[in-house]
Formats: C-alpha cells, structure tokens, sequence
C-alpha cells in the first residue's frame, strides 16, 4: 500500500484521529455482527487516499459518512447468500427436496378430504372460492366472472372461510366434521349448529 504524503498524515491525524473514538463508539452501538477495526482501517484508507482533502469542510461528519457506508456495504454483502447446486444439498447433509412417497400419498388424501369438504358448501360460494383461492383471480374477476356484485364475492368468501375454519379450526386440523344435513358438529364438544346457506 501507497503511504500517503505527510500532508495528508498531518491532516488526518489533526481532524479525522480526534474523532475516531466517537465514530468507533456510534458504530459499536449500532453494528454488531460487523468488525468495527475493518470499518475503521477502511475509513483511513479511503480517506488517505483523497485527491484534495483539504476540500473537505467538515472532516469529522466526512469521516462519519464514510465509515457508514462502509458498514451499510459489509452488512448488505453479509446477507447475501451462497447459491449452492441441488445437487449438494444431499452432500452436505440435508433431506431431499422432493416430498416422500407417504407424504405425497397424504398429501392427495388431504386434497381428496378438502374437495369432499367443499362440496358442503353452497355451489356459487364454493366456485367464488375456488376461482379466489385457487385460480388466483382479483374480487372483481371474480364478480364479473359468476355475474354477481364485489360485495357478494365478499361474502362468499368471508362465508367460505368461516365455514373452513369451523371444520377445519385455525391450524389446519380438523377439528369438526359436517354431517350430510349440513350441520357442523364440534368433534371436541360434541355441540351442533347449523351452517348458513
């Protein structure tokens, strides 16, 4: 490395070395998975290396800014993450991506239930779900697509996805069963009430 002239070592040693210990202070607070010694030397390299330092009218706050961008640099190529091959997942130790043949087989058991379950459901709620949930279409697609108004896509889906809930629960597990009549039956509590068509 290119020491710089002894103009510029006086230079920053008169206005940048008085305020190290505070920039290395703001830093501490504020970067924690970073190497403020790195940060630091950096800052000193950047700033010896200035054309015409003398330019700067305030070299503490100049010095400060170029420590932060330093630290921003290091910590946005910290988080970037190594892409590696699939291949070498198996290599160093993780599981296959693909599902396994019993969770693929409980994986149609489950989309066969959900099918059967939603068959419970009114046929304009259902296919307004369906067309929501499945084929991805907007609220107003959706109306447009079944000739009925947002507000009742709406509450198609608001119905929907009470009705999922009271049989499925919140966490995805069924937690009611429906009878044919259309009632819900709490498997827990044993309590009925009746689904609004």
């Amino acid at each position: 490395m290119k020491l710089p002239p002894p103009d510029r070592a006086r230079w920053l040693a008169q206005h940048i070395v008085p305020h190290e210990r505070a920039i290395r202070s703001w830093l501490a607070r504020r970067t924690h998975d970073l190497d403020i010694d790195d940060i630091i030397q950096e800052m000193y390299a950047r700033l010896a290396s200035l054309e015409d330092a003398q330019s700067i009218r305030n070299p503490r706050q100049y010095a400060a800014q170029t420590a932060i961008s330093i630290a921003l640099n290091l910590a946005r190529h910290a988080r970037v993450v190594p892409m590696i091959p699939l291949g070498d997942f198996e290599e160093i130790g993780l599981a296959s991506l693909e599902p396994s043949p019993e969770r693929a087989v409980n994986s149609q058991e489950e989309l066969r239930e959900l099918e059967k379950t939603l068959q419970e459901l009114p046929p304009l709620c259902r296919k307004a779900f369906l067309l929501r949930r499945v084929d991805g279409l907007s609220q107003r697609e959706v109306a447009e697509t079944l000739g009925i108004s947002v507000k009742t896509v709406e509450k198609y889906m608001a119905r929907s996805v009470r009705f999922l809930i009271d049989i499925y629960g919140r966490g995805g597990v069924a937690g009611a069963q429906v009878s044919k009549g259309g009632a819900v039956v709490d498997a827990v509590e044993g309590d009925r009430t009746q689904l609004r068509r």
